[in-house]
């Protein structure tokens, strides 16, 4: 049997869900948008000057586009934080990028998470929209054994263009997210 790219999966999810959801044509079937990597380093600068650079150069190594810092919103005196100050770093991916680091991300880097049973169903939001945390960067193979010093966690939400809950469940699973099985959940 063929392995099918996430794009063709995509394609393909209409066939499956047409009948659930009663869509007219494959313009209302949901499609990828974007992917978002975030990382919060804090202030984690104020002690280390190259911190965000690091982090920025290996979410670049990770992703094959440049990452941008993020700056405070707003001054918050208790968290000793200036307005502007980075306490960020974002990637958004669209396009050919975007689907190959969805193949990295379900094929390669998930599989290669210490413990990792799947995805908890829970994290699509009400648009249909999914967020992992991933712990340690260290899972995607881009990243050296010397980087093991300073392993940072980050924040991959995948976009869609789902407009429920059970729309984007249905979605992610067809593409070939790994969510968590319903026996797994009874055990806990």
């Amino acid at each position: 049997m063929k392995h099918l790219t996430v794009k063709e999966k995509e394609i393909e999810s209409f066939d499956k869900m047409k009948s659930n959801f009663h869509y007219k044509n494959k313009m209302a079937a949901p499609k990828m948008v974007k992917v978002v990597l975030n990382v919060g380093t804090g202030t984690a600068i104020k002690k280390d000057k190259n911190k965000n650079d690091a982090i920025s150069s290996r979410l670049a190594k990770i992703t094959g586009q440049k990452a941008a810092l993020r700056g405070a919103k707003q001054s918050i005196a208790s968290f000793k934080v200036r307005q502007g100050d980075a306490i960020g770093v974002v990637t958004t991916l669209r396009g050919k990028r975007m689907y190959a680091f969805l193949e990295k991300l379900i094929n390669v880097a998930l599989p290669r998470t210490k413990d990792f049973r799947g995805i908890n169903p829970g994290a699509v939001d009400n648009i249909g929209n999914l967020t992992i945390g991933i712990k340690e960067h260290t899972i995607f193979p881009e990243t050296a054994d010397e980087d093991i010093k300073d392993v940072f966690g980050l924040a991959i939400t995948l976009v869609s263009t789902a407009k429920t809950k059970e729309e984007g469940k249905m979605f992610f699973s067809l593409i070939g997210v790994p969510f968590k099985k319903e026996e797994d959940k009874k055990k806990k």
